[in-house]
C-alpha cells in the first residue's frame, strides 16, 4: 500500500507520541494533530488494514515494523529539514512549518545531501 502525506503525517504523530508517552490512543493522535475523531478513527483503519499499524484490545496503537521505518524516515526529514532552515536564518515558526511539507516531497537525494551538508557544518 503506497501511502499519502496524510498517513505519513499520522504515522509520524504516532511515533512522536509513543516516544513521548509511551502510549498512543486515537484520542491522543487527535489532540496532537487537531483532527477530528472521526477523521483519525478512518485514518486508523487505513493504516490498520494497510499492516502499519496494530491496535490492541485496549485501543493502544503500535506500529509494525513497516510503519515504524516510514515514521522515523518522515520524522528524521522534518528533524533535519528543520534545522537546516533554523541554520539559514528561517524564523522557527516557519522553518517547522515549512519543513512539514517538504518532508513529504523532497527526493532521497536531494534529502541526503542536506543532511550530509548539515552534518559537516557542526
Amino acid at each position: 500500500m503506497r501511502l499519502e502525506e496524510s498517513g505519513e503525517m499520522y504515522l509520524e504523530a504516532i511515533h512522536v507520541l509513543s516516544r513521548k508517552n509511551g502510549y498512543v490512543r486515537s484520542v491522543d493522535v487527535a489532540e496532537y494533530r487537531g483532527y477530528s475523531k472521526p477523521s483519525v478513527s478512518r485514518a486508523v483503519g487505513l493504516l490498520k488494514n494497510g499492516g502499519f499499524i496494530t491496535v490492541d484490545h485496549d485501543g493502544a496503537i503500535h506500529l509494525t515494523d513497516e510503519g515504524r521505518a516510514v515514521a522515523e524516515k518522515i520524522y528524521e526529514r522534518h528533524s533535519v529539514l528543520s534545522q537546516f532552515l533554523i541554520s539559514l536564518g528561517v524564523d522557527e515558526r516557519v522553518a517547522l512549518d515549512d519543513a512539514c511539507k517538504m518532508e513529504h516531497d523532497i527526493s532521497d537525494e536531494s534529502f541526503e545531501a542536506i543532511k550530509k551538508y548539515n552534518e559537516s557544518k557542526k
